[in-house]
């Protein structure tokens, strides 16, 4: 007979101490759970606290009590006044709030979630899931942490940062949650089943299967020849002529800078091509997952079939993953061609067998915690899940409104001349711009942070500021790096106080500058040094005007390419522990010092930030992050969408890429692209701005050729007029983008959206990795082939799609074929849309929006809120901004404007709204400007338009 103890919801809001049986306690927020017989390697004591009604915090330790410094990803929230119940049976106790229970068994400590009804949204894999292996790291006693969920073979996850690799649904798959250039690591996962685990830890993370890669060898290789041990591995010269060196060899391992003279001293890598050629012949059946790291030009296959073909810049290489179902004991060929391009140039090929009891499950695992420390979020819709991830780690904070508007950046601007003479080319031709970007090097060479400008090159930086503002109204940021070359002034000052990393300069490292520096990066996680950094930065160059902060290399990037153990020798330690244990958050307490430092010292000008990497938190310090530098093709293209997708799918709202790759093939710049190199050049380029113009920020930036639209075709080119056209339409697009902007702070919003947000219910969208909701109303489709003049799509069902640009109605729930000319992207308007348009703008800041053609898309119910404040200082934060509501009422065919709510100074208080009906019988949109619309007179006061 089992027992029910329940704990009235008030006095377990109130109590503080107390038990069940001996094994449960109570808290003021939550219950912690005594295991009377752990399992080896298990938990001891598993705690869950209530942060909100949907959101349980969840640690486990093994030890007697839980140890553990302050996160660094969530916020200390207190007065925590939620309601919940706890009760206990003989096996179970549980604990209730409105809208989740939480049950976690007495005996195994495994916990389960499910909602009201009784229905499991998650659970820990039976018997816990919870592993704890010691390690010792840097004489501190720490743990290697493994959490285990149950999964249903139906379940689809997105999140977890930034990576390159094309996937965008997680299921299955195997992540390495570890900082790189062009790599974010951000340990939070969502579900199409509308739940979010935030794994609270800093180090190295692994989603997924957490065994380590194998070499090759364990394949069971045997040479083109037949021999049995490797592959063979010709070393020969690109052109097939010369051979260097023939070999057999039983990996590819040339992953890191270490690993590269273990290559053929007599191979010479500018001019030569590798080939690895045999077979494999695996111990058990199943799909076998290999994984990549490249730069160069790369080709492999398997069993005749092209698996991969890629460029990536050499001195950068990218990460790949594939799979290919073998057979046991049957051989399956391979090929590997590799053609290396620099003296320092990368490849590896690693593989994991398949695991039969990986399946049906969600695994995470980290190399150093003191406790296993994760939140579950919970909601109606993926937009919930994240709201809890936001009520944890922070609000998203409202960006300026400029910084919506297109930005301009090439690597680099070598002078102020350049500078001056790119924004007045941008005025002269009236193209909209609202930011320009000054990269790296505007120092003197051998003052890596000084943070001064070199005045051979920079005469007036602060006139110059001001000129940028007052000429040519345009927002100025600047590269700010946390590293200082060795004996500058700024150095001593870290120096003097132990706030430097040393192992760089102890090892006399050099750059790639001139003939290299000695160099290091300052130490983040120390408080007192953010600060330091924050004062430098705010004398020599916020002083003079900029507006904005681009914090590159923040993964850190001490010395690119060396391995992860050298990696974590340069930034040990840490002022708050071992580099293992902080490894993946450099960027985010990096930003934190430059928010708070800006915020004290011009409290009403909003900051914003950029920044290489990324980590949970982030958004609060009203950061942004670009995808890193990527390669200049078509294929990386591809890899951005999903990329940015579920980077902004784990809680980060704000991502951009380089509109066209940072890094080009020698094609397209000896000196400058000819012939056809010159027309693949143009077109990637209009490809990608078309693209990047629905991305939450929008920016050109790379190396040489320059990225100016100016520079890269004539006027009258069909380029040109694509990319002008699309940033035209950005601006046009002003008021219905800020408003997304607004309710992302507001409402915890996500602008950029992968289907399975919206259309979750629709399993054909699952997987999609290449379209995706920008806002509530516009389908983005873009276009990743070169030559390409149509793409298939997919049109979610439940919904039916206006053609943006003819107005034509296109039912959902299938797949078209969608015209596609170089001029223009596939873009889609929703059914029941409510898209709000304004004037063409050079700048954001131009004109205010007094008339706003609305557009609305009927056939369905639908809505908007029009959001509006200052733009640029905090006022919002006291309540200072407006929002007017539309809503369109299908069966009554009418429009109903809502009554203003919510006021800030220099508000319109008189504005026009020129409404346009779009319908299958009647055509329109954004580009229909001949289209006759009824003008509304609006002063605040609710109104209602009929269409008929």
């Amino acid at each position: 007979m089992q027992i029910k103890r329940t704990i009235p919801i008030v006095l377990a809001t109130l109590l503080t101490t107390g038990c069940f049986a001996g094994q449960v306690d109570k808290l003021s927020d939550g219950i912690v759970v005594h295991l009377k017989q752990p399992a080896r390697n298990g938990a001891r004591q598993i705690k869950l606290q209530v942060v909100s009604d949907r959101v349980i915090h969840v640690t486990a330790t093994p030890g007697e009590s839980f140890q553990g410094a302050p996160s660094l990803m969530a916020i200390n929230k207190q007065g925590n006044s939620i309601q919940w119940d706890a009760a206990e049976s003989t096996d179970n106790v549980t604990l209730s709030t409105a809208s989740l229970i939480a049950t976690v068994g007495l005996h195994t400590g495994e916990v389960r979630f499910s909602d009201k009804a009784g229905h499991i949204i998650l659970q820990e894999q039976r018997g816990g899931g919870k592993t704890f292996t010691p390690v010792t790291i840097d004489q501190q006693s720490l743990y290697k942490i493994q959490q285990v969920f149950e999964s249903p073979a139906d379940e689809a996850f997105y999140g977890l940062g930034q990576h390159q690799t094309g996937v965008m649904n997680y299921k299955n798959q195997d992540v390495d949650l570890t900082q790189y250039n062009s790599v974010a690591a951000v340990p939070f996962v969502i579900s199409n089943r509308n739940y979010g685990i935030l794994w609270d830890n800093y180090s190295i993370t692994r989603f997924g299967d957490d065994r380590p890669y194998q070499q090759m060898s364990a394949l069971h290789l045997t040479s083109a020849e037949g021999k049995p041990g490797g592959f063979t591995a010709t070393y020969g010269d690109r052109y097939n002529k010369t051979v260097y060196v023939k070999k057999t060899e039983d990996k590819i391992d040339y992953e890191f800078l270490d690993r590269l003279s273990a290559l053929p001293a007599a191979f010479p890598m500018v001019k030569g091509k590798v080939t690895w050629e045999g077979t494999v012949t695996p111990d058990a059946s199943g799909d076998y997952k290999f994984f990549m790291t490249t730069s160069g030009y790369t080709k492999v296959w398997i069993n005749g079939q092209l698996k991969l073909d890629r460029w990536r810049e050499s001195w950068n290489p990218g990460a790949s993953v594939f799979q290919e179902a073998l057979k046991k004991g049957q051989p399956a060929t391979v090929k590997v061609e590799w053609i290396p391009e620099t003296a320092q140039s990368f490849i590896s090929l690693k593989f994991l067998a398949p695991d039969p009891a990986a399946a049906d499950k969600m695994k995470l695992s980290s190399e150093a915690a003191d406790k296993i420390d994760y939140y579950f979020m919970y909601g109606k819709n993926m937009d919930e899940v994240i709201s809890g991830y936001r009520q944890v780690t922070g609000k998203a904070t409202m960006i300026p409104r400029w910084a919506l508007g297109f930005w301009q950046s090439r690597e680099r601007y070598k002078t102020q001349a350049e500078i001056e003479n790119t924004a007045a080319e941008f005025r002269k031709r009236q193209i909209p711009i609202d930011n320009i970007v000054l990269d790296w090097s505007y120092w003197k060479q051998d003052e890596w942070g000084s943070q001064q400008f070199d005045p051979a090159r920079f005469p007036d930086p602060a006139g110059m500021i001001k000129r940028l503002h007052e000429q040519y109204h345009t927002n100025f940021m600047i590269s700010v790096w946390p590293k200082f070359y060795e004996g500058i002034d700024n150095y001593k000052l870290f120096d003097s106080k132990n706030w430097l990393y040393k192992q760089n300069i102890k090892n006399r490292q050099r750059d790639w500058i001139g003939n290299g520096y000695v160099s290091t990066f300052y130490d983040a996680f120390n408080p007192e040094a953010r600060q330091l950094f924050w004062s430098l930065i705010n004398k020599n160059l916020f002083s003079k005007g900029v507006d904005a902060w681009w914090l590159d290399a923040t993964e850190p990037d001490i010395l690119s390419n060396s391995s992860i153990e050298v990696r974590k020798t340069l930034m040990n330690p840490t002022a708050l522990g071992s580099s293992t244990q902080y490894f993946n958050t450099y960027a985010l307490v990096n930003a934190k010092g430059i928010y708070e430092g800006q915020r004290s010292e011009k409290p009403d000008q909003r900051v914003f930030i950029l920044t290489r990497s990324a980590y949970a938190g982030l958004q609060r310090y009203a950061a942004a992050t670009w995808s890193g530098d990527i390669a200049a093709t078509f294929e990386e293209l591809g890899r951005q969408i999903p990329a940015g997708l579920n980077f902004c799918m784990s809680g980060l709202p704000y991502w951009t890429t380089d509109i066209g790759g940072f890094f080009v093939e020698d094609k397209y710049d000896k000196p400058n692209p000819q012939g056809a190199a010159q027309e693949e050049w143009r077109e990637l380029n209009t490809r990608w701005f078309q693209y990047g113009a629905f991305c939450p920020m929008f920016r050109s930036h790379g190396q040489y050729p320059y990225r100016e639209m100016f520079n890269i075709a004539p006027d009258s080119s069909t380029a040109y007029q694509s990319m002008l056209y699309y940033d035209q339409l950005r601006y046009r697009l002003l008021p219905y983008i800020y408003s997304l902007a607004g309710s992302t702070y507001h409402h915890d919003y996500t602008i950029m959206r992968g289907l399975a947000m919206d259309y979750g219910q629709d399993t054909a969208v699952l997987g999609i990795r290449d379209q995706y909701m920008f806002g509530p109303s516009l389908l983005v489709n873009p276009v990743t082939q070169y030559k390409a003049r149509s793409r298939e799509l997919y049109l979610p069902a439940g919904n039916g799609w206006y053609d943006f640009y003819t107005g034509q109605y296109q039912s959902g729930g299938r797949h078209i074929q969608a015209d596609a000319p170089l001029s223009r992207m596939p873009l889609y308007v929703k059914e029941g849309a409510i898209l709000p348009v304004g004037p063409a703008l050079q700048y954001t800041s131009e004109r205010a929006a007094d008339t706003i053609r609305l557009y609305v898309y009927t056939g369905k119910d639908g809505a908007f809120t029009l959001y509006e404040d200052e733009n640029n200082n905090y006022q919002y934060e006291k309540g200072a901004y407006s929002q007017i509501s539309f809503q369109w009422d299908e069966a009554a065919q009418t429009l109903r404007i809502g009554q203003r709510e919510g006021s800030f100074p220099g508000m319109l208080q008189q504005r026009y709204f020129d409404v346009v009906f779009v319908s299958k019988q009647q055509p329109g949109g954004p580009d229909h400007q001949h289209i006759a619309g009824k003008m509304i007179t609006y002063n605040g006061i609710a109104k209602t338009v009929r269409a008929l």
